[in-house]
């Protein structure tokens, strides 16, 4: 087919160039010329694995361009794939779909044919139907341009992948051309035996909230029995393997940390939240009010666990590194960053923060300048008298203690993720401290 993806950011990019690779012709459109400059040059400006290589041979290829021109993108589809941001609101609820409207407003009159729209973007309930509305009374074509709402479930540092091999499709619509439609661009990924639910609008955009927020739900729940734990004595590890062997529970999402973070989980959950008070169920509210509160306090959990590790002494002077600015591990992301909320409120106690990523210094140090950065791994612990891990990137697990020890002002590490195997650590002479779980002289109380 050919088809367009109107927005070329964390989600665009992947989309368009998956689509590529499943043999499609596509053209991306973006109001950014520079981008558009850089994306035909086959540089990508933001960092998902396995997008680099995918986004050089289709533009390689003639496969995959891209323009700020939107009346090209309406000559050239008979799909269009809309991908804009969905930021949270002014009010901090409520998703903010002036990118959605505003691109329909731009697309609609240039469609003078039959063809799909198909809405990528997180949105609340009732968006589709205003959408659909306002594009029967711009478009020239009128009511012969369908809209679909396929809401995305892209883990950021796995966005190719989980376009390319997706668990499931949802594809929100209200007529059989639709179907047809959303069908034949996703036929490789059907072909390969990935569900299908052909649903109504609503439950499609519902159906995205409703899985965000149950997965920072899950998020919040373990971690706040790791707070049990950590004020019993018990071990958090121990507690996620016993739930996760159960099977109506399982152990995916219950990783106790600092919290979730990124583009998508907060705003989907601060918008379902929202939803369910404007639907008028007041006890959901309150449950994922709840979830959000959890959250929200991870940062003040792992700074007592800082403080009480050094000894419960000022952090004033103290030379912490920080290890991870992205907000998780595949990604350059920093957007709501809990491990950067966490170098600066360690820089806000007094602390001297050296913060180390291997992907995201970059877009760190544009959001938060004030810490100092380095993507020397080794170098970062220099003089350190307490290593904070924030981002589980797997270099941090395979990280040599006992090198790293011996460049330490003090061989002491708070793992705020929960992702070391502390043994090996403990081995090279350093202290491990872990939410949720007890310290060597903990286990060695009777």
């Amino acid at each position: 087919m050919r088809v367009s993806v109107i927005g070329c950011g964390h989600l665009g990019i992947p989309h368009a160039a998956a689509m590529a690779e499943l043999g499609h012709e596509v053209i991306g459109v973006d109001v950014d010329q520079a981008k558009v400059d850089r994306l035909n040059a086959g540089a990508c400006p933001i960092y998902e694995a396995g997008l680099p290589e995918l986004l050089t041979r289709h533009t390689a290829s003639g496969r995959l361009r891209f323009t700020t021109d939107i009346r090209e993108a309406a000559a050239f589809a008979e799909l269009h794939f809309l991908g804009v941001g969905t930021p949270i609101n002014s009010d901090g609820r409520s998703y903010d779909t002036a990118q959605v409207f505003g691109a329909i407003r731009q697309l609609a009159p240039h469609l003078d044919r039959p063809c799909t729209i198909v809405g990528k973007s997180t949105v609340s309930v009732g968006t589709t139907a205003e959408v659909t509305a306002l594009t029967h009374s711009l478009a020239p074509a009128g009511d012969l341009v369908d809209v679909v709402w396929n809401p995305e479930f892209l883990r950021e540092g796995h966005a190719v992948q989980d376009t390319l091999r997706p668990d499931r499709l949802i594809a929100g619509l209200t007529t059989a051309g639709a179907e047809k439609a959303i069908r034949t661009v996703y036929a490789p990924i059907l072909d390969a035996g990935v569900p299908l639910f052909v649903t109504d609008p609503p439950t499609a955009e519902l159906a995205k909230g409703a899985a965000n927020t149950f997965l920072g739900l899950k998020i919040s729940y373990i971690n706040a029995v790791a707070d049990m734990c950590d004020a019993a004595g018990g071990d958090i590890s121990q507690i996620v393997d016993i739930l996760g062997i159960d099977p109506r529970i399982g152990s995916g999402g219950m990783r106790p940390g600092i919290g979730y973070g990124g583009g998508c989980l907060p705003k989907d959950i601060r918008a379902f939240t929202a939803s369910a008070h404007q639907l008028g169920v007041t006890d959901a509210a309150a449950l994922l009010r709840a979830a959000e509160q959890i959250n929200e306090n991870r940062i003040g959990v792992a700074m007592d666990l800082i403080t009480r590790a050094l000894g419960n002494r000022p952090l004033t002077g103290a030379r912490v590194t920080v290890w991870g600015a992205a907000f998780k591990p595949g990604t350059n992301d920093v957007r709501e960053s809990p491990a950067l909320a966490l170098a600066h409120a360690l820089q806000q106690a007094g602390a001297t923060v050296t913060v180390h990523d291997p992907q995201a210094v970059a877009s760190a140090t544009a959001r938060n300048p004030e810490l100092d950065y380095t993507d020397d791994l080794p170098a970062s612990v220099d003089g350190a008298e307490l290593v904070a891990l924030a981002t589980e990137w797997p270099q941090y697990r395979h990280a040599e203690p006992q090198s790293l020890a011996d460049r330490t002002a003090r061989p002491l590490i708070v793992d705020c993720r929960t992702t070391l195997d502390p043994d090996p650590w403990r081995k090279a002479g350093w202290t491990v401290h872990q939410l949720g779980r007890p310290t060597e002289e903990q286990r060695s109380m009777p």
